[in-house]
């Protein structure tokens, strides 16, 4: 069954994490350089898991009022419907396998959102990208997900001290 979050295991507790647990880091340049692929990638995974989900729903609630005891004419019709979606499920796991071969780690199926491992002074950090997002404009903490985000501005510290002009940052 898809859910709307998709995330691996981590490989260590985030207050632990180094950069030899990631497959690779990214600057911010390079986050951005690779977005057309991951832009593609992400829009068919979030195209697809939601069709996937309302699909999904709205299979429950055709099941859950039919009688079981009689014959049903449509069963052979749901079992169908079943095996396509149990299809669909093993395509959205082929698009979230893609993006961590790329070494981006994926989020939020339905909303695009992505994370770029980051190295940012002693620690790993990671950059933060949604769908409908023109370019990698945002940071957080590895443990403060999306609520933690912060912007990627010229004035901002994170940006003076980590990816300034000598690093091929935005400074």
């Amino acid at each position: 069954m898809i859910h709307e979050r998709v995330v691996g295991d981590p490989p260590a507790t985030t207050a632990t994490m180094e950069a030899s647990d990631f497959k690779r880091l990214f600057t911010v340049d390079e986050a951005n350089a690779m977005l057309p692929l991951v832009r593609a990638i992400c829009r068919d995974l979030s195209n697809l898991a939601r069709e996937v989900i309302d699909r999904r729903q709205r299979l429950s609630f055709l099941q859950s009022r039919r009688e079981k005891d009689r014959d049903d004419l449509y069963g052979e019709e749901l079992a169908q419907i079943e095996e396509e979606l149990e299809k669909d499920s093993e395509r959205l796991e082929e698009y979230v396998h893609e993006l961590k071969e790329l070494g981006v780690e994926p989020k939020n199926a339905v909303e695009g959102l992505v994370d770029f491992p980051c190295a940012m002074e002693d620690r790993i950090i990671y950059l933060c990208w949604k769908l409908d997002e023109p370019e990698v404009l945002h940071w957080h903490e590895l443990d403060a997900g999306f609520a933690g985000r912060q912007p990627l501005t010229a004035g901002s510290s994170a940006v003076e001290e980590n990816f300034g002009s000598d690093s091929g940052g935005l400074g």
